[in-house]
């Protein structure tokens, strides 16, 4: 890698739900690898559509001229395509600075530069789970 590409290389993270992604964006033709594997033989129709999102929406004018890396780790499946989403998103407008895409994603659906505070609730002191108590026979 020369010199000068190493300087336009833009690293974001994200995360969802437990799962984590990191997504490296640099200059080139439009390929997109997920874990070391190409966004295109991805099995799964639905995660492999929720990742492209943010290139679909950003137009093939962005898409063509970009690669992109993303690493995620944790979780589940449709988390860790949540996170890699909301990588990319952030990516793509860090390396454009543009505020036309920007504003696309937050007319498309916000979570994917806001993220979703929701986390699971703990579980309680003498309980199954974390509302669920124990049922009592003698009522």
């Amino acid at each position: 890698m020369s010199n000068q590409q190493q300087n336009n290389v833009i690293i974001t993270s994200a995360k969802r739900k437990m799962a984590s992604a990191r997504c490296y964006i640099y200059p080139g033709k439009g390929r997109v690898f997920v874990n070391n594997v190409p966004v295109e033989i991805i099995p799964i129709e639905v995660v492999k559509l929720k990742i492209m999102e943010p290139l679909l929406l950003a137009g093939d004018g962005i898409f063509s001229k970009i690669d992109a890396k993303i690493y995620t780790e944790g979780g589940g499946l449709m988390g860790q395509a949540d996170a890699a989403r909301m990588a990319l998103a952030r990516a793509i407008i860090k390396f454009t600075g543009s505020k036309e895409v920007e504003e696309i994603y937050k007319a498309y659906d916000r979570s994917m530069l806001a993220g979703d505070p929701r986390q699971t609730e703990s579980e309680k002191w003498m309980r199954y789970s974390a509302r669920r108590w124990r049922q009592k026979s003698y009522r």
